[in-house]
């Protein structure tokens, strides 16, 4: 089922599988929507999949910062127009950073946190300096041209001729979204905060997902994060980049269903 709600004061496009005992609410990226996950919900039945366009982002409507506790403070609403107490949430880059925004504002209704090709680092002053550059092209009207960069560099470089389909998809749909909304996220991003020390208090089930190659996330950065979170269960996928859910859904999908079901 899919409709929208009104949450936070915007309109939110949300999709609900509706059937399943377990509920888990997956968090798209930057530059995604909701339908990115299209193929890898199916993969989680029978648990009940919730998924939505982050504000910003494809058919919602947009704050004027789109911060990652604004972006969580949606999460929540969503889930109660659902009728959902609590659920195990799962977020993609982006999707991540409002993960854990989420989990640290409402522990009592998160009951796993799964980071896909995501950290608790924030923003390095390189990482910003290249916001503000693509805030200044999305403010020019360079979208098309961005998405030509931003989309296949998801993938890891092997995988980009079989992920055309999905690359077409991907930038087709991000098109749909309005550039005040980008830029939102992209301002919300810059100004995340640092969620080291929270992660490290958090005490209910985590996994993290990486791909070995990740154009984003480093191999350097994925071990430093699974030392320094000894009790996280990690998955790398081996042929993956930063898209592991669209690279290998299969070994993905299992990975999050083990964690759900406390197989990891």
């Amino acid at each position: 089922m899919d409709y929208f709600k009104i949450c936070k004061g915007i309109p939110v496009y949300i999709r609900d599988s509706e059937k399943g005992e377990s509920a888990v609410v997956l968090l798209h990226g930057y530059l995604e929507t909701s339908a990115v996950w299209s193929e890898f919900a199916g993969l989680l039945r029978p648990l009940r999949v919730v998924v939505f366009d982050l504000p910003g982002n494809g058919l919602s409507g947009t704050n004027e910062e789109n911060t990652m506790e604004f972006m969580a403070d949606v999460t929540a609403e969503v889930m109660t127009h659902c009728g959902i107490e609590s659920a195990t949430i799962a977020g993609h880059s982006m999707g991540g950073y409002v993960a854990l925004a989420f989990a640290e504002k409402y522990p009592e209704r998160i009951e796993r946190l799964c980071l896909f090709h995501s950290t608790p680092n924030p923003d390095s002053e390189e990482k910003k300096l290249h916001r503000d550059r693509e805030i200044a092209l999305m403010e020019a009207g360079k979208l098309g041209a961005v998405l030509k960069v931003s989309v296949p560099n998801m993938f890891a470089a092997g995988n980009a001729a079989k992920m055309r389909a999905e690359i077409t998809k991907i930038s087709a749909n991000a098109m749909v979204s309005d550039i005040e909304g980008i830029v939102a996220c992209l301002k919300g991003m810059k100004s995340r905060k640092d969620m080291n020390d929270f992660l490290a208090t958090f005490d209910k089930p985590l996994l993290m997902v990486f791909g070995r190659r990740d154009n984003y996330i480093s191999e350097e950065t994925a071990r430093a994060l699974t030392e320094k979170f000894p009790k996280a269960r990690v998955a790398t996928l081996e042929n993956s980049g930063h898209a592991g859910f669209l690279e290998e859904p299969a070994d993905a999908a299992l990975a999050l269903v083990k964690l759900i079901s406390n197989q990891l």
